[in-house]
């Protein structure tokens, strides 16, 4: 996926808030929303990586299916608890989301390991997240930005710590991550569609190359 497009972009600050600060939402809202709202020529997309088969790895499908239960004006969102995006069909959703959307600027979100006492923390910040890095798996990179949980700590026996993470803690995230988004989404302005060529003619080639025809 290309990424030449991110030396025009803004830079954002990184952030990092705990869950349960009295200004975290604000806090991340603020951020997200500044880095935003000026991409009103490109389709914004979230990717929500993990499984619903481990409950420390669900933090991403659980933050999708909350947003796509919401009506968003501007964000395009992947990977649900229904519909995962995960190991397996990552690179798949990937060229997937590169064929149908415009210039996609991607937000990823996934949940990751960290010290005990960052436990709850929730970051934001430039570039990719590296899906599978705690568990030594090699995956496409994903993201322009991301969004990062820390759901448990780090350090050893990472399949074990993922499957015994407490619910309660990535349902406390996942309603945070996804109220922020969604705050966000309700501000920004809506999108203005360019008229190139390029952009006409790319759904047609993306449904031939289904052998469908579109409507």
């Amino acid at each position: 996926m290309s990424t030449n497009h991110r030396l025009f972009g803004k830079s954002l600050t990184p952030i990092r808030v705990h869950m349960d600060e009295d200004d975290a939402k604000s806090t991340l809202i603020h951020n997200l929303f500044t880095h935003t709202n000026e991409l009103t020529r490109r389709e914004l997309v979230i990717v929500c990586i993990g499984t619903d088969r481990s409950t420390g790895d669900s933090l991403g499908p659980l933050i999708g299916t909350k947003l796509s239960e919401k009506k968003l004006q501007r964000f395009h969102v992947y990977g649900t608890l229904e519909k995962p995006v995960h190991a397996v069909n990552l690179a798949d959703r990937l060229k997937e989301i590169e064929q149908s959307h415009y210039r996609p600027y991607i937000l990823a979100i996934d949940a990751c390991l960290g010290r005990v006492n960052s436990i709850g923390k929730i970051s934001l910040a430039n570039g990719p997240v590296q899906p599978g890095a705690a568990v030594n798996k090699q995956l496409p990179a994903v993201g322009d930005i991301h969004i990062t949980g820390i759901v448990n700590i780090g350090g050893m026996m990472e399949y074990f710590v993922l499957q015994n993470t407490r619910l309660f803690t990535v349902m406390r995230m996942a309603d945070t991550i996804s109220d922020v988004i969604y705050s966000v989404d309700q501000q920004l302005p809506h999108r203005t569609k360019p008229t190139s060529l390029l952009e006409n003619l790319k759904p047609n080639i993306f449904l031939k190359t289904k052998k469908e025809t579109p409507f």
